[in-house]
């Protein structure tokens, strides 16, 4: 479904003659109500930022049938997400000096002696954050070993062949983002969740945002694609990096007010080091699996950057998906708005329209 010209038509009539941004909640909440009638996902949650002004709408329940509507402080697993804190991590170190973007990760692991390399090219931190690195998707299965324990990060990358030579491709990986993390633990010489508090949680106010599990009916309950609960599992130690972070609509504003802070000097560096263009599409070969939110132009630390087009300003975005839970984040850093969308349903097709109706909403609150 096309939802820009309708939000526009709705938008233009409902508003409002108050300076406040009014319209801003009414954006939101027509966007979101359609978008849920749309799809019939269990719920959904909705929120948004301009010049400041934020705005959250909840529609159905946190859990089939508990009657309970998600609010802002209820828990949602953002999955991939998570990619963009990894890569914020990395961007502050590099503030301070602690690494280079361009220092190779291998040195840096205590996992592995090496990693692979290909054509002599070794892997950068700035490889795995741009998913240039050559690895692939995910780690494959090893008989009588563990899914992400360390023996299987060892077997997997024991001479592994890398598919490309790093820097010269772009391949979407989660055992990249999971090897960056482990990375720059080693180069903190501290425990990566606790690197991550310290260095990007504290410092922005996150405080509803970590790797801990929430219980009860504070936390969204996902489903699979027929409508099934997807009960969690374990949390693996080894995927702090690429996935696993549970956080709040509230804090998603918060991330979003802070990635928006154009002039301010608190994080300033890291955070023009995270948004920055460190690989561009042109010229990569193969370029695979960047796609599924917009088309990528350019690679940041973990966030996939789309030039300006027709009214759409320049957008920086992240998609993520978790324990039934789909959810996504994008923002216009120019021009001070910014989006944030989960629905708790593995509904491929209603995530994919998700992300086109978070970029148009941007479109519409910020035109070119």
């Amino acid at each position: 479904m096309k939802f820009k010209a309708i939000t526009l038509a709705f938008l233009v009539a409902a508003a409002p003659a108050a300076a406040e941004d009014a319209l801003l909640q009414e954006a939101i909440e027509f966007t979101g109500q359609i978008f849920y009638l749309d799809t019939g996902v269990p719920g959904l949650v909705i929120a948004a930022v301009r010049d400041g002004e934020t705005a959250f709408y909840g529609l159905g329940e946190t859990k089939k049938g508990n009657g309970k509507t998600p609010d802002a402080d209820t828990a949602i697993n953002v999955g991939s997400i998570t990619k963009s804190f990894t890569g914020l991590t990395l961007a502050t170190l590099a503030a301070e000096g602690t690494v280079a973007l361009t220092d190779p990760a291998g040195p840096l692991i205590d996992l592995v002696d090496t990693l692979p390399e290909r054509d002599g090219h070794k892997i950068r931190l700035v490889d795995l954050a741009t998913h240039a690195g050559g690895l692939k998707r995910e780690l494959q299965e090893v008989p009588d070993v563990e899914r992400y324990s360390d023996a299987s990060f060892q077997a997997n990358l024991k001479d592994a062949g890398l598919l490309f030579t790093p820097g010269t491709g772009m391949l979407y990986s989660n055992v990249g983002f999971d090897l960056l993390a482990m990375a720059l633990s080693g180069a903190a010489d501290k425990p990566y969740d606790a690197l991550l508090k310290e260095k990007v949680l504290d410092p922005i106010g996150l405080t509803a945002t970590g790797y801990e599990r929430p219980t009860g009916d504070t936390v969204m309950t996902g489903y699979d694609w027929e409508g099934n609960e997807m009960v969690p599992g374990a949390q693996f130690a080894n995927r702090s990096g690429a996935s696993q972070l549970y956080t709040t609509a509230n804090d998603m504003l918060r991330y979003l007010e802070w990635n928006l802070d154009r002039f301010g000097s608190e994080g300033a560096e890291a955070r023009g080091i995270s948004h920055a263009a460190w690989a561009m599409r042109d010229g990569m070969n193969p370029v695979y699996g960047l796609d599924e939110s917009g088309h990528m132009n350019a690679m940041g630390l973990g966030w996939v950057i789309m030039m300006p087009e027709g009214d759409s300003p320049l957008i920086i975005q992240k998609a993520g998906g978790s324990e039934g839970l789909l959810s996504y984040l994008a923002f216009a850093p120019s021009r001070g708005v910014g989006v944030f969308i989960s629905i708790s349903q593995f509904n491929f097709s209603a995530g994919m329209e998700m992300a086109n109706v978070a970029n148009e909403l941007i479109a519409i609150l910020a035109p070119r």
